[in-house]
């Protein structure tokens, strides 16, 4: 069960390292789960020179399909480099047989040899080239405004600049944005949301956004998508989660704690709605009352697929006075998988309840070695 349930964690959340779980710094934004790749501006900035042009002379080397050289005629210095001055045209180590395509090449220039490590290809009458301008003139702005500036491309017909644009938001802290976010405009992201053409990978930034500067009647929408087993499979149901709480907390919050309880729901929901909680203690603490926070989490502790995570997020946020809920775990059936039984063991290190402290004593008589194992993991925590 522990392996399937982690395979399924991975799978919603596109890897580890994307969410950082309650108590820690984040790295990015929280509802960004796919799509964290390197970004154009992120390339500019480490690349000796870019270029606009095409590729013209293809000659194959001997050592087969892919080697060889082409000349590239330079329409465009995007980012310059002395290798390149006065010159209209440069002989480059690939071999690119499409004379009617035009490319923005990204190159690296280390003792005379030019390396083309990126190349996108530009469509006639594209906006790519404007876009990353623009977005080459913010690169040193504060945050807020990179963002605002990548909002008005996040639905480019372009898929290049649709994914670069969203790639700035996916590597944003959720405060960078939510300034930012109260002031957008609503109506073209719940438009956004609506779309069948929109990525299911998008649902959660745009509900987060839509969160803070939608109206009651796009709450009806979150909630509508969130009631949909198609919309709900995807990696974006915290965000519409998060969204539906913004926009109305009491009945949002009501629905994320029914969701919590339902031992029936699958366990992809039941996790989202706990990374809505853990977003809500994290970043929203102005939302939903702490102590309703703790009693969400208390909720997942009869599940014995979830109940390992509440009581790490008890630990971290040192809830000790539910140590008395927590204990009896240890000697439940249902609750005998090696994974909650550490969760129990790590918290009651933790915690100066006598009764925490006492089961301690007792399980390093018990077993030393695990005891002495769990408490240098423990040591290791940031």
């Amino acid at each position: 069960m522990a392996q399937r349930r982690l395979l399924l964690v991975l799978a919603l959340i596109g890897g580890v390292a994307s969410w950082t779980g309650t108590g820690g710094a984040s790295v990015g934004c929280p509802f960004c789960s796919e799509e964290r790749g390197p970004t154009l501006v992120g390339d500019f900035t480490q690349a000796s020179m870019v270029l606009l042009g095409t590729f013209t002379k293809p000659k194959l080397g001997d050592g087969g399909l892919g080697e060889g050289t082409s000349v590239f005629e330079i329409e465009k210095v995007l980012k310059s480099n002395a290798i390149v001055e006065g010159k209209k045209a440069i002989t480059l180590p690939r071999y690119v047989n499409q004379p009617k395509t035009k490319f923005l090449i990204f190159c690296d220039v280390f003792k005379d040899n030019i390396d083309p490590y990126r190349g996108v290809v530009v469509e006639s009458d594209s906006e790519l080239v404007r876009y990353l301008q623009g977005a080459v003139k913010l690169k040193d702005s504060p945050a807020p405004e990179r963002l605002r500036y990548c909002f008005d491309f996040l639905n480019s017909a372009e898929i290049d600049v649709a994914l670069d644009a969203y790639r700035e938001f996916a590597k944003a802290d959720y405060k960078e944005y939510m300034g930012i976010a109260r002031k957008l405009p609503p109506e073209t992201i719940a438009g956004w949301l609506k779309d069948p053409k929109t990525p299911p990978y998008r649902y959660g930034l745009y509900a987060s956004l839509l969160g803070h500067c939608g109206k009651p009647e796009h709450a009806q929408l979150l909630r509508s998508m969130i009631d949909d087993p198609q919309k709900r499979s995807g990696s974006g149901l915290d965000g519409l989660l998060a969204g539906y709480v913004m926009i109305q907390p009491t009945e949002g919050w009501a629905y994320v704690k029914d969701m919590l309880k339902d031992v029936k729901q699958e366990f992809l929901v039941r996790y989202s709605a706990l990374r809505t909680v853990r977003f809500l203690w994290d970043q929203r603490p102005d939302l939903i009352a702490k102590k309703e926070l703790v009693s969400a989490l208390l909720l997942l502790l009869p599940h014995n697929d979830m109940a390992d995570f509440a009581i790490e997020d008890l630990r971290k946020w040192k809830c000790w006075d539910e140590t008395d809920k927590i204990l009896p775990l240890f000697k439940a059936k249902s609750h005998d998988i090696p994974v909650v039984r550490r969760a129990i063991l790590r918290f009651a290190l933790q915690s100066q309840n006598p009764a925490a402290v006492a089961f301690v004593q007792a399980q390093r008589q018990r077993d030393p070695q695990w005891v002495q194992e769990t408490e240098e993991l423990l040591k290791l925590e940031p």
